[in-house]
């Protein structure tokens, strides 16, 4: 999906556009009914789908979806009488995004090195991370700029680091270079496109904020390569299975995904917004909706987190289950791509 986002964005970038959304609110909801919703769902297919994964995991399967719907509820409640809370957890779904998509290119970098037969040395890790880093710093930034009802608050900051961007690419080049000359050839390019990516990225969201959007939908397609691999590992090594049942089962997996993303993302916030409207008033249902969608990231940040350890001997054996003699990853690396 890296690779389709930059054939897609860069011309964007390139026409001067200011308006890069290009589809109304309708559409919008239904695409990211149909992509993002199930890159949440296929998270939860990875903790929730036996009893041995909640147990191993309880924090990401129980006790913080119990603090977060603690949260939920008491901003629900604080929303009769002020949006604080809402604020606060829209601010630490925003923070804990940006940690999340530089997080994931990494682990993808690392993923892709590794499936082409080579590694990050320790400088060449060190300075891709950075930035990496830089780039979480510019998202955060970004967030608290466009958000913000002064922005000007904050606009130096944000110039100051939106020109350290450019000093991440060429420290992330200079990893890159140092690995050539130290292995004669570059990552795989699928590795080389995850990091030149979450640049273009970053400079649609930077050209118009609203066209977040469009990487929140490239980033959970890309997403989706993960917990997709594992379903269809997991399959493949059944005691009995022919491609007829993988590719049944895969597309019965695939089904679920998206008729659970239509109900959490099409019904759920109605009924809410019903329950809530009903018991607090009009304010409160009106944040509902946000609330769950808010539940949904952060919760999804954190177990994702979780899950793709890939210093887990489990992981390692669920995720390249189809690759000969797997080895130990890079370190550091969140997930590895099938």
């Amino acid at each position: 999906m890296g690779g389709l986002s930059l054939v897609v964005f860069v011309p964007l970038l390139l026409s001067g556009r200011s308006d890069l959304v290009l589809i109304g609110a309708g559409a919008q909801a239904w695409v990211a009914t149909a992509f993002n919703m199930p890159h949440f769902m296929a998270s939860y297919r990875m903790v929730y789908r036996s009893r041995e994964m909640i147990m191993r995991h309880k924090w990401a399967s129980i006790h913080v979806p119990a603090i977060l719907l603690v949260a939920v509820a008491a901003a629900v409640w604080e929303a009769q009488y002020s949006p604080a809370g809402v604020i606060i957890l829209v601010t630490v779904a925003s923070a804990y995004l940006a940690w999340h998509y530089t997080g994931q290119v990494w682990g993808m970098m690392a993923s892709y090195a590794f499936l082409g037969g080579t590694k990050f040395d320790d400088s060449e890790r060190r300075l891709i991370r950075t930035s990496l880093r830089i780039l979480l710093a510019w998202h955060v930034t970004w967030f608290l700029y466009t958000q913000l009802k002064d922005p000007a608050r904050v606009r130096s900051l944000y110039v100051i680091v939106s020109s350290g961007t450019l000093v991440a690419f060429a420290v992330g080049l200079f990893g890159l270079a140092r690995m050539r000359k130290r292995t004669g050839t570059l990552p795989p390019v699928h590795a080389l496109v995850a990091w030149l990516s979450i640049f273009v990225w970053y400079a649609v969201m930077a050209r118009d904020p609203k066209a977040i959007f469009w990487i929140q939908i490239a980033h959970a397609i890309q997403y989706l390569a993960f917990p997709i691999r594992v379903e269809l590992n997991n399959t493949n090594k059944a005691k009995e299975h022919s491609a007829r049942l993988v590719t049944l089962h895969m597309v019965f997996y695939g089904a679920v995904l998206l008729g659970v993303s239509v109900l959490i993302a099409q019904v759920v916030p109605f009924a809410a917004m019903s329950v809530v409207g009903n018991v607090f008033g009009e304010e409160p249902s009106k944040v509902a909706p946000v609330l769950i969608l808010m539940f949904l990231n952060i919760h999804h940040y954190f177990t994702d987190s979780v899950i793709w350890k890939i210093s887990n001997p489990e992981v390692r054996r669920e995720l390249f289950a189809h690759v000969p003699r797997a080895s130990a990853p890079e370190k550091g690396a969140k997930k590895r791509s099938a």
